[in-house]
Parts: structure tokens; sequence; C-alpha cells
């Protein structure tokens, strides 16, 4: 059976970055975007290498894909034919792009955002039997994290109730029951079966079309919500999943930890997805059970 996995580091320059999150910095705090920009940079080396040698270990191959001619021209095609898109939203497009496309040429596909580290040896192929479904996190505990009014939740448009609500308004409009799961894409594990029943992108400009329609016109949710609504690639993602009725495999916290606060890195951790940057734990916590 052959199997791969990919991850994408495109870089940024500073002036495209998109800073959608600027309102609710605190004084003198640098936006994520720049941060993350920053740290990429200075662990290149080894986001790469980890990767590399966890395909190694599993018997799987890996492919690295950059900024190069191939995303020169999905990005001058996207933005020519969808000028509203964010260099964010151009970007996550393409990594489901790639696997579109790797998953005609290899049994099973794994994707990892750059900052998803391994840290295991387990195959996460042999644990998730992708004949079942697509496999990845979902994010519903961070839909509400002060549960409450929907009138007081305050988001930014990639935040998880961003692409909760606003996949349930697109699922709604079709005429689709609106409870739906806030998909999680930084860990994809997928085979050509499941992500073709997915269908993301046959009807990507009718999903887009819809997005721009329920920006403008949605009554169904307050202000608050509806201002929050984009573009995004998970919100779609979410949406197609209950549309197109696709079997999922939801990963546990093991297999996509989401390092984002001060807590440790449990022992138990096989991926782990450090959302706030922080590398230098990640590469202790790597050395410490010496792979």
């Amino acid at each position: 059976m052959s199997r791969v996995i990919y991850s994408i580091y495109i870089n940024v320059p500073k002036e495209k970055l998109d800073i959608h999150d600027k309102h609710i910095l605190k004084k003198n705090e640098i936006p994520m975007n720049l941060k993350m920009h920053q740290a990429f940079i200075d662990h290149y080396d080894k986001l790469i290498e980890t990767k590399k040698r966890y395909a190694n270990s599993i018997g799987a191959e890996f492919q690295m894909y950059e900024y190069n001619e191939d995303y020169i021209k999905f990005h001058e095609d996207y933005s020519n034919r969808y000028p509203f898109l964010s260099e964010y939203n151009i970007i996550n497009k393409y990594n489901l792009h790639i696997l579109d496309r790797l998953v005609n040429y290899f049994d099973e596909v794994l994707y990892l955002d750059f900052d998803a580290t391994p840290t295991t040896n387990e195959s996460f192929f042999d644990t998730w039997d992708l004949s079942k479904g697509i496999a990845l996190l979902h994010n519903n505990d961070k839909i509400r994290p002060n549960s409450g009014s929907v009138y007081n939740i305050q988001g930014t448009i990639r935040s998880p109730s961003a692409k909760y609500f606003n996949a349930m308004a697109m699922l709604e409009h079709n005429g689709y029951s609106p409870q739906c799961d806030v998909v999680n894409t930084a860990i994809v594990g997928a085979t050509k079966e499941h992500w073709k029943k997915l269908q993301y992108f046959e009807t990507l400009k009718e999903d887009l079309d819809l997005m721009t329609y329920l920006k403008d016109n949605s009554e169904m949710y307050p202000p608050n919500i509806v201002k929050t609504f984009g573009y995004d690639n998970e919100t779609i993602f979410s949406y197609k999943v209950v549309a197109n009725k696709v079997p999922m495999l939801w990963l546990d916290d093991k297999w996509h930890f989401f390092f984002d606060d001060n807590r440790g890195i449990p022992k138990d951790t096989k991926i782990c997805h450090a959302i706030n940057k922080e590398f230098d734990r990640v590469w202790k916590f790597y050395d410490k059970i010496n792979l």
C-alpha cells in the first residue's frame, strides 16, 4: 500500500500577512501572524527534519511543498478568479489542492501543517483506518469557550465559533440540517474514495458566492456573529461533510494535541500541533522521548 505524508510552507512577505485579529490585541502585543512568520524561519530545518524522519520510520514517502512555480500559478489563478480571497485563504485552499492531487497517486495521504510535529514512531495509517472515513480533529469544544448567549460571542473570522455558525448558515440556506462539526484541517488523513465524496473543489465557486451572500444578507444570526463570516477553508469543509454525507474519523488529543497555552505536552502525544509556536518547548519534549 502506497502512503505519503506532506506538508506546506509558504513564506509570505510580512506586508502581505493578514492581521485580522488586530482589534483584540493588547497594547504592545505582537500579532500571531508576525510571530508565526518569524518562528517558521527560525525553526524551518527541524520542522522539516522531524516530519521526514517520521515518514521514513513508518515506511511512507514525504513531500514538502513551498513557494514555487506551482504555487505561484495557483495563487495567480485564485487571485484572478476570487479577488476577495486573502493570502491566508489562498494558501489554505492550496493545502487542500495538493491533497486533491495526491489521492490520485497514493492509497493513503496524511497532511501535516508545518507547525505540526510527529512525536512518535507509531504509524498514523495503521492506527486510523482511512477506509472508514477522513481523519481529522473537530474543535467543537472551542465554539463557546465561555458558554452563554450567542449575542455575547466575540471572535475573529478564524475562530471556531465563526466557522461553526458560518457553516450552519450555509447548510440552512441550502435546506440541510444545520447541525455540524467544526473541523480542524491542520492534520488530515484521507483516501481518494472519501476525499472525492467531499467534493471540496467541484462547487467551490458556488460555495464562495453563497458565503459572500451570507456576509451581507444573513438575518438568522446576530451582527456579532455575521461580522465574522468569511471564506475559510474549514467552514467549507464543515459544510460539505454534512451536505455530502462524508464519513469521518475524529482524531483524539493524542494524535492531534492542540498546544495552544502554557500547559506541558502530555507524554503520550503522537502529533503536537504547536498553535502557540513555542517550538523550543516542542524540541525539548522531542529530545526527551528520544525517538
